[in-house]
């Protein structure tokens, strides 16, 4: 039986990337998002080219109850080797001028996503002693920037999960590493007028991702800080 990944967000940019890296590597592949089409697109793609099953389904991870359903289905599949909390999305703006309503859905996308996810797949990871949680954060987890707003703020609290998350199961086996890419080509960086050598390229973080889940178990990558070899944007 094959291993299985679980990536939410996988459709697109970074989290497409990460199922591709598992699935060349043998894993099956778990994941979600809003858009039926995009997933039937991934599931295909990814099962033409690989011997291994996508189970795709529609959810948005700011959804509690979205959440509660697609962790339902996780659990009907094998074990969970390996969770990207990789569901998130960004709204430029300034804390004193953005949108009213704009931090709350950023925290619930970029944090409570993961937050809930975890609590629902990873008991089962701690009773085994085994498995590895990956939480995308961002360079915005460390550094506040013009126009990060709300955005910045979920990210920071994200990596604090994150490093709570590490405490808590570093004497049950199970890994948790942090994340923390610079400007990488995603959609997010659309209509941006910007070379694409500018930007980082989704399958260095996903590559990135895969070693640091490569080592044997004795050993944990905590953090991984990626940036563009020019540096931010």
């Amino acid at each position: 039986m094959n291993k299985l990944a679980v990536v939410t967000g996988g459709t697109k940019g970074i989290g497409r990337a990460i199922i591709e890296r598992f699935a060349a590597a043998g894993f099956d592949i778990a994941t979600c998002a809003r858009k039926e089409a995009d997933l039937n697109e991934i599931k295909s793609a990814i099962e033409s080219n690989h011997p291994v099953k996508v189970t795709a389904f529609i959810a948005n991870m700011s959804n509690k109850d979205h959440i509660q359903k697609f962790a339902e289905k996780v659990k009907q599949l094998q074990p969970v080797e390996v969770l990207v909390n990789n569901a998130g999305y960004f709204i430029p703006g300034s804390v004193l001028d953005e949108a009213d309503g704009a931090l709350e859905s950023m925290i619930n996308t970029n944090l409570f996503s993961a937050y809930h996810l975890s609590r629902l797949l990873v008991p089962a990871m701690r009773a085994r002693k085994s498995g590895h949680v990956f939480n995308m954060c961002s360079i915005a987890s460390i550094m506040a920037y013009p126009n990060g707003g709300s955005y910045a703020i979920s990210k920071f609290a994200l990596l604090g999960f994150s490093k709570v998350l590490r405490e808590e199961l570093k004497a049950h086996g199970v890994r948790v590493t942090s994340v923390l890419p610079g400007a990488t080509l995603t959609a997010s960086w659309d209509g941006v007028d910007l070379p694409d050598e500018r930007l980082m390229k989704p399958e260095d973080v996903a590559e990135t991702i895969f070693s640091a889940y490569s080592l044997s178990k004795r050993s944990v990558v905590e953090e991984i800080l990626i940036r563009p070899q020019l540096g931010d944007l």
